[in-house]
């Protein structure tokens, strides 16, 4: 994978290097098959991690980004259960942004109770707002960039979506990316403890989890985002005429 400033449609930042697959893998892969340039960005190298060290889990990491179709897999350093949203994480992250200019940004929700999760929402949406502000960080010498559009992955059936992507055709390649991080999922006979996510049916749940928002647009399997900002919608009707499940 190329990574030296190359520019992206799409980049998803999350927390961990397990999280962009586990929330929206199967978007990212539906993305590239549509010919968006796509990237993902771990905030943090998952060294707090029950399971894996924080080599496997970067390995692992490129393995997924390649069944994925990653054209960028980055990682911003930031202390695993300690992302905060301090100047310096936040010129970090203005950097990377500047540097691979995406018009779009996919992130956890600021609700989620994950702390890590709950402050990388936080991060991301005040970077964004940041690197389109030219007088922030002049000394890396780079340009301001226009503000990318900014989704939140949803994790709980409380909050609703504002659209759910139709992932029915990439599923298949949702789990298989999932599974490219062996060090974190349900191995037998693994002499790590267990955890919530290595639990044997852990994987199971997440396949369910992407049928059930299928059912919710008459579809296969999907994954939820919210929008906290109104839409701009050119074509309502093309929009509301899209098939959906009619007897929600």
């Amino acid at each position: 994978m190329s990574v030296t400033n190359t520019e992206l449609d799409v980049l998803a930042i999350f927390s961990h290097p397990d999280d962009a697959e586990l929330t929206m893998a199967g978007t990212l892969i539906k993305l590239k098959a549509q010919r968006y340039r796509t990237g993902v960005l771990d905030v943090t190298r998952g060294e707090m991690g029950t399971r894996g060290t924080p080599e496997q889990r970067a390995q692992e990491a490129q393995d997924a980004a390649r069944v994925m179709g990653l054209d960028v897999r980055l990682n911003l350093a930031q202390p695993d259960g300690h992302v905060a949203v301090t100047d310096e994480a936040r010129t970090a992250l203005v950097r990377v942004l500047r540097t691979h200019k995406p018009r779009v940004l996919f992130t956890s929700h600021w609700d989620d109770p994950h702390p890590d999760h709950a402050a990388t929402a936080r991060l991301v949406r005040e970077a964004a707002r940041l690197a389109s502000m030219r007088r922030y960080d002049e000394a890396a010498g780079q340009a301001q960039i226009p503000m990318p559009m900014l989704a939140h992955a949803v994790y709980s059936r409380l909050v609703v979506p504002s659209f759910v992507v139709d992932v029915s055709d990439y599923l298949t390649g949702k789990m298989a990316a999932i599974r490219a991080h062996a060090s974190q999922f349900y191995r037998e006979g693994a002499a790590e403890p267990e955890t919530r996510i290595s639990a044997r049916d852990f994987l199971a749940q997440i396949e369910t989890r992407a049928r059930y928002y299928g059912t919710l647009i008459g579809t296969a399997a999907g994954e939820p985002f919210y929008v906290r900002e109104a839409l701009n919608v050119d074509d309502p009707v093309a929009l509301l005429t899209r098939p959906m499940n009619i007897y929600s």
